[in-house]
């Protein structure tokens, strides 16, 4: 039977002017070890909010995972910018997140991005954030900041920047696949292992640093290595 979509609830018939403006802050790629983490900052009125959820924007990880999924939540990211008041997608590099992580300031690094996207957006009646610890420091600069876990359950705004930063995530994770396709093949087909430290992932990382002695490029060598220490 195909997979049935939870969907979120449907946005409340506000009592406000339609003009109200509500921002989203979602990340994609936190816990890879391959490969860049995405942050992408969505606003959305009244009625962009409701045509979206007509058309079933909902939180990325609904979908599942392979290429119908990608395509499915990419069908969805042209419906996002096509209605949104403003989309920015910010892409944060394998050296950058090790700096950061070395220096135990991962969470500090997704609260200056995310500020760097706010302060580029447009001015909003609210700012929903997918996160309580992360991003709730956020609310010195932004007093109407929301800061909630799973809040690309609740929040259409945020659903769509989950939405977002997931396509741009999976496309530059197929640009790494496809950078090692012709050598190590059927490691990498389709979106296996994402890049998250799963049995995929750890097969095509032993294969890697069998040949080569080092981890590839894309690797955060912040995070742990133990199952290719004796490579």
């Amino acid at each position: 039977m195909p997979k049935v979509i939870p969907k979120l609830s449907p946005p409340p018939v506000l009592s406000v002017s339609a003009a109200e403006v509500e921002i989203g802050i979602d990340e994609a790629g936190r816990g890879p070890i391959l490969g860049p983490m995405v942050l992408a900052c969505v606003a959305l009125d009244a009625e962009a909010e409701r045509a979206l959820f007509a058309l079933g924007v909902n939180d990325s990880k609904r979908f599942g995972a392979g290429p119908r999924a990608h395509a499915a939540r990419s069908a969805l990211v042209a419906e996002v910018h096509a209605r949104a008041r403003h989309v920015e997608v910010a892409v944060i590099d394998v050296a950058e997140i090790d700096a950061r992580t070395r220096r135990g300031e991962l969470n500090r690094l997704e609260q200056e991005v995310a500020l760097r996207l706010l302060g580029s957006a447009p001015s909003c009646t609210r700012i929903v954030a997918d996160g309580a610890r992360i991003f709730a420091p956020l609310g010195r600069h932004y007093p109407h900041l929301r800061a909630e876990n799973t809040a690309d359950q609740t929040s259409i705004a945020v659903a769509a920047a989950s939405l977002c930063a997931k396509v741009r995530r999976d496309e530059l994770w197929l640009q790494i696949c496809e950078r090692y396709q012709a050598e190590f093949g059927e490691l990498l087909t389709g979106f296996a292992g994402g890049g998250y430290l799963n049995e995929a992932t750890r097969c095509f990382l032993r294969a890697y640093c069998t040949r080569y002695r080092c981890i590839p490029p894309e690797g955060r060598a912040s995070w742990p290595w133990d199952f290719v220490a004796e490579l």
